[in-house]
């Protein structure tokens, strides 16, 4: 009887795949940083009964139909926009995420990239090690308190909740845009609930973090710059495609804006002659928004717990498509 075949599409750790290689065919793309080449991943995905994939694997209607057997895809993120959910529910597949387990470590990092964009952390990191410290004065890389200030979170899921959470300790006066209420949020953090206008014209920081959809992209656009304040602060860890970067940084250099701290990009990985990352008042991140080692490995065992419930016949723990 032939075994079922898994393809992971990213070199992870070989302990994590026991459970699997003890009944299933396992392969492998064996490189870390480097993303499976298209060709390949068909390839791959025409034979597979399961797919580990990462958010640069475009899961779209030409891979679904090569994949005769496919039965499950786990995808190793929250997000799914890399997949092709209709296409996957008409064809009987099965797509699983990974909520939860990075919530806390993506809220962390969020509002890490806030206070070191507000305080020019980065900037003043690199004068240090240039050399070009050469004494204190009263306006040295002054940047912008963060207590007491205005925070506004556009998309209030369970990372932006915890991001909330984080913002209370900083005696922030916090406000949320959703596509729903979150009376949650309100009760438990005295988060307010308000129009998206509303909050790009008043936070001192606004954070992304909505997912993206058919309505959110593009949605920071230079109208929304314009709109907040020249000393407001703007924090994208949610994805690239919601923000317009010409737009941004058109708004950074008029002054429109006074920072933007960025962990996502719309073309990844940004090149390096990207105009953004010519400015002094830009934090570029990696996309490491979930990147500690505990929630990684946690993350991995889940997709690997989703493939083995599905495989076997069962109910993946985190679905998708239900």
């Amino acid at each position: 009887m032939r075994k079922p075949y898994v393809f992971i599409t990213r070199k992870i750790s070989r302990e994590a795949l026991k459970g699997l290689n003890e009944s299933f065919v396992v392969n492998m793309w064996e490189y870390e940083e480097q993303p499976v080449p298209r060709d390949i991943l068909l390839e791959e995905a025409a034979k597979a009964d399961a797919l580990l994939t990462m958010l640069s694997d475009k899961v779209d209607l030409e891979l679904l139909d090569a994949a005769r057997n496919l039965k499950v895809i786990a995808n190793l993120a929250v997000g799914y926009d890399n997949i092709d959910v209709a296409a996957a529910i008409e064809r009987g597949v099965t797509v699983c995420n990974t909520p939860d387990i990075l919530t806390d470590t993506t809220a962390d990092l969020a509002f890490a990239l806030l206070m070191a964009t507000a305080r020019r952390i980065v900037e003043a990191a690199e004068i240090v090690k240039a050399g070009k410290w050469t004494g204190w004065s009263p306006l040295l890389l002054a940047g912008h308190d963060i207590h007491h200030k205005t925070i506004g979170i556009v998309g209030m899921g369970k990372i932006g909740e915890t991001v909330a959470k984080r913002a209370t300790g900083f005696d922030m006066e916090i406000l949320y845009h959703n596509r729903s209420r979150n009376t949650e949020a309100e009760e438990r953090l005295g988060a307010r609930y308000t129009s998206f206008e509303e909050l790009i014209t008043t936070a001192d920081f606004i954070v992304c973090l909505t997912p993206l959809t058919d309505e959110t992209a593009g949605m920071f656009n230079k109208e929304a710059f314009q709109k907040m304040k020249q000393s407001a602060i703007f924090i994208n860890v949610s994805r690239g495609a919601v923000v317009d970067e010409d737009a941004l940084f058109e708004a950074l250099v008029k002054g429109e804006i006074a920072g933007a701290g960025l962990d996502v990009f719309k073309q990844e990985p940004i090149g390096s002659d990207h105009p953004l990352l010519t400015l002094p008042n830009v934090v570029a991140l990696p996309h490491i928004g979930s990147a500690s080692a505990e929630t990684r490995q946690g993350m991995i065992m889940l997709c690997i717990e989703n493939i083995a419930r599905v495989l076997y016949g069962g109910q993946p723990k985190t679905i998708v498509n239900p």
